[in-house]
Parts: structure tokens; sequence; C-alpha cells
């Protein structure tokens, strides 16, 4: 009988893996990479602070004939919302640059459900930018069921989703995260709305867009166009930013510079290709 790893960890099974050594390429897999999705906190900045060597990366890579998008799975802003912040700490850049899982939710919507009214549970950006690409919003009657991270929320919003979960609609989330890192703590996410929709309607999102899922990876590579083989995802996450690259046929590499530690590896069962202290170290292999 096979276990998931951390059912195996739970049973004191011996699990051997091979976990990359950090700061190291031996193999040169970054020289194969085309395209670099960054994930954002933890990885390139921290707050309003550029995390040190970050904006040096980014100059190495686009010097080594390579382009970089910012990958985030934060629906409760919108991508003129990261470009005004990268803005304010400095680097300048186009709309191109940044996928959402609210941009990757538009886009499953217009090709899974095309035309379908949908309930949609996010915060006013997330409402905009839904109507703007032609979403059809609709609170009365609707076919489908989208949950974003409601920055938002009320008690009245909760009880409605539920009773449109309750009704058997195809119910669908931007995200899987259950808090967001906020620079004095965490709050809570899109992972912990589906946990409380779960509670009184029993059952959890039917698709989950965002990372470590296929869907906005898919989305990435259509955006970026770039071939998923020679796609790196970078993030300080094991199961959302490394997992998403590992498991959608994409490079998985973590940066030691924000949630996950190399102690984590085992307990998370998700191996990364590479490890690297930061982006900083990353640079000479390009």
């Amino acid at each position: 009988m096979s276990f998931p790893p951390n059912e195996r960890l739970r049973k004191g099974m011996v699990i051997h893996m091979y976990i990359p050594e950090t700061d190291r390429d031996d193999g040169g897999i970054l020289k194969g990479i085309t395209c670099f999705a960054l994930d954002m906190d933890g990885t390139v900045y921290l707050g309003e602070k550029w995390i040190e060597g970050a904006r040096d990366f980014l100059t190495a890579v686009e010097q080594a004939g390579k382009k970089y998008v910012f990958l985030t799975n934060n629906s409760s802003k919108n991508p003129r919302a990261y470009i005004d912040k990268l803005g304010r700490m400095g680097l300048e850049i186009g709309p191109e640059r940044i996928v959402t899982s609210g941009m990757a939710a538009i886009d499953y919507l217009k090709k899974h459900f095309p035309d379908k009214k949908v309930f949609l549970l996010g915060n006013e950006l997330l409402r905009e930018e839904f109507a703007q690409a032609g979403i059809r919003l609709e609170e009365e009657a609707p076919e489908v069921v989208m949950v974003g991270f409601d920055t938002s929320l009320t008690y009245q919003k909760l009880c409605r989703v539920c009773d449109l979960v309750r009704e058997g609609l195809p119910y669908l989330s931007t995200h899987p995260d259950f808090n967001c890192p906020t620079e004095t703590g965490f709050i809570p996410d899109a992972g912990a709305i589906h946990a409380f929709i779960h509670a009184s309607a029993f059952r959890y999102p039917d698709v989950i867009i965002g990372k470590p899922n296929g869907a906005i990876m898919d989305y990435l590579s259509q955006r970026a166009g770039a071939r998923k083989e020679e796609t790196a995802m970078v993030g300080d996450r094991l199961y959302t930013d490394v997992a998403a690259g590992v498991n959608n046929g994409c490079r998985g590499i973590l940066v030691l510079s924000g949630e996950a530690g190399i102690e984590d590896i085992k307990a998370d069962g998700v191996v990364p290709d590479l490890i690297f202290s930061s982006v900083k170290e990353m640079i000479p292999f390009l």
C-alpha cells in the first residue's frame, strides 16, 4: 500500500529523497530556462523593500536574453495594483509582466463556462477585473460560483455563497492559500474561505485555478509564449510555488528568503529542482 508523503511520515516510514545542494546548479538547469515565473512576496521583495540582489537578478535575466514574469496567487489585487507597487519601488513594467490567479480564472471561465452567469465572491478590484474582461456577474440567478480572496467579506456574502454551493452549482476558486502574509502577520486567505464554506455546505471547490494547479501554469505558458520545459517557477513556498513547477512540466526552484526552509522539504514531500539562498545566488548560473 502506498501513502502520500505526509502520511508516510506520520506512519514512521523512512523516506529517502535527493535534496539538491543549496546555491548549486551543477547540471546547468538554469542555462536551459528561457522564462522565469517569479513569486513576489518573500521571493523578490518583502513588503515594500526589495530582497537583496533581486533587482540585480532581474537585470541579469534580461541581459542573458531571457524573460521574467511575476506570478501571484493573490486575487485581491489586480495587475494595475502590482504595476503601481513595483513602480513605487523603482521598477517600471508593463501588464505583460504580471500574471495573477484572477487573470487565469477569467481565462478558465471563458474556455470552460463561456457566457455563463457567475457569482463572484471577491472584492471590488476583482469584480472590476472580471467585468472589464466580459464575465457576466450575477447575484440572483448565477450558473457558476467563483470564490476569490475577498477582503471585503461579510457574513451576508458567506451565507449567499454557501446557499449557492449547497444547490450544486459548479464551484471554482482562484487559489488555495489558507493565509496571506502581511507586514504585521498573516490574514485569512481564499483557502480559509473554502474551509468555512465546507463546514456549512460540505463541499470544497471543484476546480482551483492558482498555484500549484495546472490551470494557472497553462495560462502562464499561453500569456508568456514560453514552453513549459523551458520555464522555471521560482518562489519561497513549497506547496504552491515549487509544486506548481515540478507537478506541471516546469522546473520548480525554492528560494530560502521567505517562508520555507530546507527542513520543510521532507515534511512537505515537494522536492525542488534547485535551491538557492535567494534569487541573487542564481545570477552566476544564468
